[in-house]
């Protein structure tokens, strides 16, 4: 095995992968990271475009005196959300199954870092679909502590029983992805007995 799996866990309780390529030597999904969240941001940056471009060139023609000094906000609020939102789109996560070469690749890309990660077949025990406890959210202002759920998540679990998270989602779609890629690899697919009631 070459590379952390650790750094690939998620603190969301969905990730999602669609299939974007098959073939009979390759087995690609990608999930192409939090769209709708990003989208907000682009889209509210852009509407604040209205308001800061004014605002800026006020700055930029009387300093920070008078009524567009107070505004200086504006523009600093507009930048960060386009950071945000070039952040969120950049974030992508690949798994590709290689026949040819008996091994699974897992990247994940964000705007700063590239991480990969490959695993020979040989040491591929099983995949197990169980229950990963995922956190609600944040406390907020007097509430307790944000509460754990459990979540259907998909796992691929080495020889040495280090275990690593593929995807996350609804029990259905982890259940047929578990069992395209066992029958793939020819490995077993174990599902939580919890899951099985």
């Amino acid at each position: 095995m070459e590379g952390d799996p650790t750094q690939f866990e998620a603190i969301g309780n969905r990730l999602g992968f669609h299939l974007a390529e098959e073939t009979a030597d390759q087995l690609r999904l990608v999930w192409q990271g939090p769209r709708f969240p990003a989208f907000l941001c682009l889209g509210l940056a852009l509407l604040l475009l209205f308001i800061s471009v004014p605002i800026s060139y006020a700055l930029y023609l009387n300093g920070f005196v008078g009524a567009a000094g107070s505004l200086w906000y504006f523009p600093l609020m507009n930048l960060i959300l386009f950071g945000i939102s070039l952040y969120l789109l950049s974030q992508k996560r690949t798994i590709v199954l290689i026949n040819s070469a008996q091994q699974i690749s897992l990247t994940k890309r964000s705007l700063h870092q590239t991480t990969a990660l490959s695993i020979p077949y040989l040491e591929i025990d099983k995949f197990r679909l169980g229950a990963d406890q995922v956190y609600s959210g944040f406390a907020v202002a007097g509430s307790s502590a944000a509460e754990s759920f459990a979540v259907p998540s998909l796992r691929l679990v080495a020889v040495g029983g280090q275990s690593i998270l593929l995807d996350r989602g609804s029990f259905r779609r982890l259940e047929e992805l578990g069992k395209q890629l066992s029958a793939r690899i020819h490995k077993s697919f174990e599902v939580d007995p919890a899951f099985r009631r």
